[in-house]
């Protein structure tokens, strides 16, 4: 199958003047190379297009590809992940992952948050806050969980998102408010286990890979999976698969429920944590989840799980390829 790889690459936007944060949720060239690589070993002729812009300029060509392999996240605004499935759709071309409608929803976290909780799916209670006037009257007590409300990566997130009074959340908020020009998600904060739910298919095929635990060591700045554990996850995290067989069913009925609620296809990534019952609660939905064969969770999830990544890089193929266009 020809693929025509789509990618944000840092060294790129790099070159181009733009600064490291601006391009902290894009992937290095290594990890384009790696993907690549796998894609190859899958037995698949793949052409690296670039970014989104490369994409329409391809297709406006008259070049079309078996098949897109989206992993560009986009530069600029709330939909900027929906904009290369939007613009195959236009131009009729299959393309791997979620839809516009999806990529977009799911990038707002606290759109999708309204869509599960409204569904009857246990999420945290959050409210968003979108200036500093937000903050005088907060609807629940602490401890609390900001974040910026449509950022990836764990861009903007640290230490000190997690507040216990309403004072330190009301410094937080308006941090991110002036650094990022976004609204604030702020949930309550949940004290349980961490987890992430890697699910590939599609409608009643899709299944879960696995349930991953994020266990924060003595090393993590916070109980919480941060910008920099992220970052140092060789000495601030261990990922396991979830050894409490019943808690490990709960999520992932949920992160099922949730990926078919919100529209998900070919693969995802669902983050989940527990309440102070042990019971998971939605955090976020990763149409487009990382897949660097080294650090990005999906892959780490699926060794653990005993597929390897040429294996879990044709399930993601042979799902798009297979599905209903």
């Amino acid at each position: 199958m020809h693929l025509g790889f789509v990618f944000d690459c840092q060294e790129d936007y790099l070159a181009q003047g733009f600064t490291p944060e601006q391009v902290a949720e894009f992937d290095p060239r290594v990890t384009v190379e790696g993907i690549a690589a796998g894609l190859h070993a899958c037995g698949h002729e793949v052409s690296l297009v670039g970014n989104g812009q490369a994409l329409a300029r391809s297709l406006a060509q008259g070049q079309r590809y078996d098949l897109v392999f989206n992993i560009a996240e986009g530069l600029t605004g709330f939909s900027r992940e929906a904009q290369v499935p939007a613009l195959c759709e236009l131009y009729r071309q299959k393309y791997t992952f979620s839809d516009p409608l999806t990529c977009a929803l799911t990038l707002h976290k606290a759109m999708a948050k309204r869509v599960v909780r409204d569904a009857g799916l246990p999420t945290a209670p959050f409210f968003v806050v979108e200036s500093p006037q937000d903050l005088r009257e907060i609807p629940f007590p602490g401890p609390y969980f900001a974040k910026p409300v449509a950022e990836g990566s764990s861009k903007g997130i640290s230490a000190r998102c997690q507040a216990q009074a309403a004072s330190t959340l009301q410094e937080v908020c308006r941090e991110l408010l002036a650094s990022f020009q976004q609204p604030v998600l702020v949930e309550r904060f949940l004290p349980g286990r961490e987890v992430t739910v890697g699910i590939v298919g599609n409608g009643g095929g899709a299944r879960v890979l696995g349930v991953m635990e994020v266990e924060f060591t003595e090393r993590a700045e916070t109980q919480a999976y941060t910008a920099l554990n992220k970052e140092q996850y060789r000495e601030r995290v261990r990922y396991r698969l979830l050894q409490d067989e019943e808690l490990a069913r709960q999520a992932g009925d949920l992160a099922l429920a949730v990926y078919h609620l919100l529209g998900c296809r070919d693969a995802a990534r669902l983050d989940l944590r527990c309440d102070e019952t042990g019971t998971p609660q939605f955090l976020e939905a990763n149409p487009l989840p990382g897949l660097d064969p080294i650090r990005s969770d999906l892959p780490i999830l699926a060794r653990l799980a005993g597929v390897e990544y040429v294996e879990l890089l044709s399930a993601i193929v042979e799902a798009a390829w297979t599905r209903r266009w």
